[in-house]
């Protein structure tokens, strides 16, 4: 089961929302590694590693679940960086956000996300999404 295992970094500025992930990923078993980043800014760093010191995540088998609605950098533009740099443009990223606007939808959908969840609301529904990621991703033939 070690290599099926999935790298994640959660990029999200809600205390609240990264503790519902843990959360969810405890009551589904999920072991995948996860880190965290609260915006854009500082998931770029991660990725890219800092400092001539490379990333803290590992190079294979990478998947990145992304807020929209942040500061410094929002998705959109975290997204938009992610795909114009040779090293990082192909990683799967996810959108796992409260906005339900179509012109988030279509823009992320242009700049390749592999998906775009809203989130829901109670803690038992987003334990399920968690579920049905995880089986998505566990399926998933990654690099």
């Amino acid at each position: 089961m070690k290599d099926k295992m999935i790298h994640i970094l959660l990029v999200e500025d809600d205390e609240v929302d990264v503790m519902n992930v843990k959360r969810a990923f405890k009551k589904n078993n999920i072991t995948n590694s996860l880190y965290t980043a609260s915006d854009g800014i500082e998931a770029l760093s991660i990725l890219r590693g800092s400092e001539g010191e490379p990333s803290p995540i590992p190079q294979e088998r990478r998947l990145i679940l992304l807020d929209l609605n942040m500061p410094r950098m929002n998705g959109i533009e975290f997204l938009r960086e992610l795909r114009g740099d040779d090293n990082l443009k192909q990683i799967p990223v996810v959108m796992l956000t409260t906005s339900n606007e179509d012109r988030d939808k279509v823009e992320a959908y242009n700049l390749n996300v592999a998906g775009y969840i809203l989130k829901p609301v109670t803690f038992d529904n987003f334990v399920q999404v968690m579920a049905t990621l995880n089986n998505y991703w566990t399926l998933s033939e990654m690099p």
